[in-house]
């Protein structure tokens, strides 16, 4: 007979149910009975006024509900609120302009989905048309059509910031080193797109059951959930009244799903003017003209060098371009980065200008990485042009000017808490194989052919404190006691009358391994095996635990998701030893809890879940002191995370981790076709929860950096009209084009701020990848500037060209 077939286990818990078509995405799910479905009515236009909007002939369409217009918006809605004071409203809609290509203008509620983009099309609309801004230098010409006439420029924040002495750094320099930068717009494409289904009850969904109007919605979201009280306050509702699900799996997002809340707003005014619930899933030409992406960012850099090579002083001028709105939680990829926009480097003074332009364009938002890719992109090429000007080599010129002793503050006020960068880079060089790949650089170029290796080090922020968007206003018009800081996260954990432990994560992943992680986490805590352990992702704010901070962004889990499960476990396990006491009748403190058990050095024992059953069958047997209580609520919160200072400097990361990479390309010397050799990649993301997610993760993260370097690129002609909206013109990665050699590692530095030691590490590569690949493109070829991505050969038959 043959042997029966073994179960597949996999070691991420998440995974069975994916890989075998058991996933529950929000498409998947009808939660509410009468639901109908919505098609979006976009702008054909990049700008122009809306001198009407004919609804009728879509009303009268057989199968239609209702058909929601500006009117409607106008008079339903409130301007979302902005970060900054900016006169620039923000509507879900455009009301009276439209400012971007697939900018929606009406919502049709129909029976079926095909019904309602069939009355979507009866929707007529007349524009003026209006000038154009294409690109952030654009926006920032004194010319330009001006996309908000209320706010009489495109410039929606300009500040300036100055700290320690630049003027005299760069006075006393040997040499000043300068350079210009564009950074490329691109997305991340996650395998379902925008999903909501709204219900807009007049009467109460809030969970106190206090009466009045409220909304509940689904939506494929991940936080930051300060999004939902700008939901709210968009809805005139306050935040109680508005009730929001997350499913536990969203189709990935990368960051890109912040930006979904403008449709969770929608779909609930369609909901009210339809009477039914409404449910929208957004196509993929949908996604390409009108989600969101990442910001596309135009920098300049100088800095200030010794003749040995150590950087003195650094000025920047960074535009980001967050296309046709600020809208929140922009302009957070300027400052994300505030604290640690000297890198891994030892610069003693710092000049900042930071602005945010608005161009004719969909606007930005998180992707993953965000603020950081930006950042170093200028800071690694420029280091590169450090290492040319004062001849040393590349990696030896960043060597000299590394961060050494630790906790290190940076003037702008980045604490970075851990970490042996010099070990780290030594690793990189070491899997790199150096001399390896000069000796092959070396053939290539005997051969006639092209050949580069490019370095880039960056500090890896996570554990975001929000405080940091506080500094798109100046410090006297903060108002007192109206701060913003912190990187809270909250947990709740319990125990069954069985001893099953149920961990209750308001986390929202999208696709990182949470469970498993805080499974393994609690599991161990507790002393059980992780069998024993449960854990609901699934949100819903009404009974998930959350603040404002809660969310999946900026690689919160590692270093505050998991110390919220610990404080709670912590908890737990206290109550547990204090009842197994009662039963030993031993002291509580002489208990420990290993192998599903409450063990006493004598030998005496109790297994976990009869401890537990005395709290559950027997409370009054507990002592007074011991509550009666198998749940626990939990939350971290590190003080290190403060509100920006008077003089504007702010801690605006928890951790900060490191990666090293090398990158080594081949350049066929008649296509110009660029094919990446090898890849070093070192990364300290302080202690390591479950190497196999770590390693997923820079893979991952490898991946997406790849698209952003190579690929995808969100254009537009000057026209305003996008050129890339379809997988035609936009460009992704596949697994053919990562099949290279791929060398990763780690160093481990703890981190002293959280319980684990453990740092995120979900974005470190999408940060360092693009520059390092391109600093390894300037090295295969000398003389030609390298100063923007995406490179690909025609690309570089222009600069060829140019040159």
């Amino acid at each position: 007979m043959p042997e029966p077939q073994q179960r597949w286990t996999p070691s991420r818990v998440e995974d069975l149910a994916l890989v075998t078509g058991q996933g529950r995405f929000l498409d998947d799910q009808d939660p509410l009975p009468g639901t109908l479905h919505a098609a979006v009515v976009r702008s054909t236009q990049p700008h122009a006024r809306i001198r009407s909007v004919d609804l009728s002939r879509a009303r009268a369409h057989p199968g239609v509900a209702a058909v929601v217009g500006p009117d409607e918006v106008r008079a339903g809605l409130k301007p979302f609120p902005l970060s900054t004071g900016a006169p620039m409203h923000y509507y879900p809609t455009g009301v009276d302009v439209v400012r971007f290509v697939g900018e929606p203008i009406a919502v049709v509620v129909a029976s079926d989905r095909y019904v309602a983009e069939d009355a979507a099309e009866l929707v007529e609309v007349d524009y003026e048309p209006r000038g154009v801004v294409v690109g952030a230098r654009a926006a920032l010409a004194e010319d330009a059509p001006l996309l908000h006439e209320a706010a009489g420029t495109n410039v929606a924040t300009d500040r300036t910031f100055s700290f320690g002495p630049v003027e005299q750094a760069f006075a006393e320099a040997d040499h000043v080193v300068e350079g210009e930068y564009d950074f490329p717009r691109y997305s991340s494409v996650p395998m379902e797109c925008y999903s909501v289904i709204a219900d807009y009850r007049e009467g109460s969904v809030d969970a106190s059951g206090a009466g009045g109007p409220g909304v509940e919605a689904w939506a494929n979201f991940h936080g930051p959930f300060t999004m939902v009280p700008v939901m709210a306050g968009a809805l005139g509702l306050p935040t109680s009244a508005v009730r929001l699900h997350v499913p536990a799996d969203i189709g990935g997002s990368f960051g890109i799903k912040a930006g979904i809340y403008p449709y969770v707003v929608l779909m609930a005014l369609a909901s009210k003017h339809s009477g039914t619930p409404v449910r929208w899933t957004e196509d993929r030409v949908e996604h390409l003209l009108a989600s969101s992406s990442g910001a596309d960012r135009v920098m300049r850099f100088a800095a200030a060098v010794s003749a040995a090579g150590e950087i003195t002083a650094l000025r920047t001028d960074l535009v980001d371009n967050v296309g046709a709105y600020l809208r929140p939680p922009e302009p957070s990829t300027l400052y994300r980065c505030f604290g640690n926009i000297t890198g891994p480097y030892r610069i003693g003074a710092v000049e900042i200008r930071a602005r945010a332009v608005v161009t004719n364009s969909m606007p930005t938002g998180l992707n993953r990485g965000f603020g950081g890719q930006q950042l170093y992109f200028g800071l690694e090429r420029l280091m590169d042009a450090v290492a040319a000007a004062t001849g040393l080599d590349p990696i030896e010129v960043r060597r000299r000017n590394l961060v050494d002793a630790f906790p290190y503050e940076t003037p702008t006020g980045g604490v970075y808490d851990s970490g042996d960068y010099a070990a780290a880079v030594a690793l990189a060089v070491k899997n790199a194989d150096l001399d390896e790949l000069r000796a092959r650089q070396a053939a290539a170029r005997a051969e006639g052919a092209h050949y580069g290796i490019g370095v880039a080090l960056v500090v890896d922020p996570s554990g975001t404190n929000i405080g940091y968007v506080g500094l798109a206003t100046p410090s006297e018009q903060r108002k007192p006691g109206r701060d913003k800081s912190g990187s809270t996260e909250h947990v709740r954990i319990s125990v069954d009358v069985q001893g099953v432990v149920t961990v209750l994560l308001g986390t929202v992943p999208q696709g990182q391994g949470h469970a498993t992680v805080a499974r393994k986490v609690a599991a161990d805590r507790l002393g059980l095996p992780v069998e024993q352990v449960r854990v609901v992702v699934d949100m819903d704010t009404a009974t998930t635990p959350w603040t404002v901070t809660s969310g999946s962004y900026s690689s919160r889990f590692a270093p505050l998701g998991t110390s919220a499960v610990v404080a709670a476990a912590d908890t737990i396990a206290a109550t547990v030893r204090a009842a197994a006491a009662v039963a030993l009748e031993v002291p509580a403190d002489e208990l420990t809890l290993r192998d599903g058990a409450v063990v006493h050095p004598s030998g005496a024992s109790m297994l976990f879940r009869h401890a537990a059953g005395i709290v559950h069958w027997d409370p009054t047997s507990l002592p007074a002191d011991v509550p009666a209580r198998l749940y626990a609520e939990a939350e971290f919160s590190p003080r290190e995370t403060g509100a920006a200072t008077r003089d504007d400097r702010i801690n605006s990361s928890l951790c900060y981790g490191f990666v090293a990479e090398i990158v080594a390309v081949h350049i066929d010397p008649e296509t110009l076709q660029i094919t990446i050799d090898r890849v070093s990649s070192v990364h300290d993301a302080g202690t390591v929860l479950d190497q196999q997610l770590l390693d997923g993760q820079v893979h991952g993260a490898l991946a997406h950096a790849l698209g952003g370097a190579m690929y995808e690129e969100f254009t537009h002609a000057p026209s305003g009209q996008p050129t890339s909206a379809t997988f035609l013109d936009y460009l992704c990665p596949t697994s053919a084009e990562t099949g290279y050699d791929l060398r990763s590692d780690h160093v481990v530095t703890p981190s002293p701020l959280t319980p684990l030691g453990a740092k995120g590490c979900g974005e470190g590569s999408s940060m360092s990848f693009p520059v390092a690949f391109a600093n390894a493109v300037a090295d295969a070829l000398p003389g030609i500037p390298i100063t923007r991505l995406p490179l690909h050969g025609e690309v570089l038959h222009q600069l060829m060209e140019e040159k």
